[in-house]
């Protein structure tokens, strides 16, 4: 899959949910790997704030980034849209402290992304694969969110509220291509009795019936009601402090509370900074857990230079060893790899399964065969050579010639019973018949080595 971004501009404007603000929000389409960033343009000085987990300085009632001592906050919706709709760079400029709340979902920005369309770009994305379960727990909350293995992403929401008027609920988004019908206009709510307190937080300045959906669910006296309902900018007996239930309607969804924590989930979840291939299970989700669960991802993808990349020997390949043959002119004792799983434009993985019977293992080392380091460069070398002569027609009329290999290392030993998982990609477009590559080579799910290099594209004789 390639990466993505927005066909052309497009600017929202709207109050800010907490400050009140009368706030202009402008979506820029971005260059290849750039990933989501947001300029404060009403500031000193140009401030530019990278939408990653790391980033996240508060999370009451909100999601709210900070860098150079400015911040932005009620950026999930905007983030939610934008990766549910698989766009993986964006500029985001903005002349307030937060994004406005428009209707309290990312509808509105669901209809002004359709509205100026999507542009496929040459740079593949980088998807974080979820091989094993991963969770987190909050004992204080009961929150948890658990993230397990799958060939696409998915999310389940569970959520609970001590309440007589929303008790559980349940949400679910099965493929990612429905949000923009089943989840975006779901709209974020608030309970009568929270808001009081927030407003003595200086919050929810320009909340109102319009962007949000209000619960009543605890008694208070009439005159208390009143009081707020003042403060929202609504007459007094506008809510009857004797009946309970939905203020405004629950019009969109009858599970809308649930729906828009799911909203939430996804806007949290794309501070990871890569898509995700998996399934997402939320029980009581919110921003605090949201966030740190994604610090956590991001602290395990710094660990490691490259993942390996998923390898199933149950599914056929695209080149066995045959199709190879008749890519490659290497054969017996020097064609070192045996299938082709996965080949784009940029990118190619290959397989080498290291059997006691290499020829090389009778002298390296007869009493403790390891596969030599320039071997496993050879294997990743011919996998290489698979993206290299894709780029040229009739590719069996010509050969692959290496005329720089860098940066080597080696990280592991390979042994018999291994199997090596090789992956290299471009690191350039391919000029003039020269061509620069980064590669890995996999042992499971640990780096054994890597290398970068420069090869030619000359035509046989």
């Amino acid at each position: 899959m390639k990466q993505k971004t927005l066909g052309n501009s497009f600017t929202l404007q709207g109050k800010g949910l907490h400050t009140g603000l009368d706030i202009t929000l402008t979506c820029c389409p971005a260059p290849e790997n750039f990933g989501y960033k947001i300029k404060r343009v009403d500031t000193t000085g140009e401030v530019i704030i990278d939408a990653l987990g790391e980033k996240v300085i508060e999370t009451t009632r909100g999601t709210v980034l900070g860098q150079n001592n400015e911040q932005v906050s009620t950026i999930e919706h905007a983030l939610a849209a934008l990766y549910a709709n698989e766009i993986d760079n964006c500029l985001m400029e903005v002349n307030a402290p937060e994004f406005p709340i428009l209707d309290g979902s990312a509808k509105p920005y669901v209809e002004a992304i359709q509205k100026v369309g999507i542009v496929e770009q040459q740079a593949l994305k980088d998807y974080f694969v979820v091989k094993k379960r991963i969770e987190l727990h909050d004992e204080a909350t009961g929150s948890s969110i658990v993230l397990l293995p799958d060939n696409r992403f998915s999310v389940d929401v569970h959520v609970s509220f001590n309440s007589s008027v929303l008790k559980n609920q349940f949400a679910s988004l099965n493929r990612i291509e429905d949000f923009n019908e089943k989840t975006a206009n779901a709209r974020t709510f608030v309970f009568v009795r929270e808001i009081e307190q927030l407003l003595k937080l200086n919050l929810i300045k320009g909340g109102d019936l319009k962007n949000a959906i209000v619960i009543y669910d605890k008694e208070m006296t009439q005159e208390s009601v009143d009081k707020i309902c003042i403060v929202l900018g609504y007459e007094t007996g506008y809510v009857d402090a004797s009946k309970l239930g939905f203020v405004n309607g629950n019009d969109n969804f009858v599970n809308e509370p649930a729906m828009h924590k799911l909203l939430d989930v996804i806007g949290d979840l794309a501070l990871l900074g890569k898509p995700i291939l998996g399934k997402v299970i939320a029980t009581r989700p919110g921003h605090k857990i949201n966030t740190e669960f994604v610090k956590n991802l991001r602290r395990e993808i710094k660990k490691q230079d490259a993942f390996a990349p998923v390898y199933n020997p149950e599914i056929e390949p695209l080149f066995d060893i045959n199709r190879i043959k008749k890519t490659l002119p290497h054969r017996y004792p020097f064609l070192l790899v045996d299938k082709i799983i996965n080949l784009t434009d940029s990118m190619a993985v290959g397989i080498k399964n290291v059997t006691s019977n290499e020829p090389f293992f009778m002298g390296h080392f007869p009493e403790e065969p390891i596969m030599p380091g320039v071997l496993i460069v050879e294997s990743m070398a011919q996998v290489g050579g698979f993206i290299v002569l894709g780029n040229v027609p009739d590719p069996e009329k010509y050969s692959t010639y290496f005329l720089k290999i860098d940066n080597v290392k080696f990280r592991q030993k390979v042994a018999p019973g291994d199997t090596l998982i090789l992956r290299l990609e471009l690191m350039t477009e391919v000029r003039r018949g020269i061509a620069s590559l980064k590669g890995y080579a996999f042992v499971g799910e640990k780096i054994v080595a890597e290398a970068e290099f420069t090869a030619q594209i000359v035509k046989n004789k």
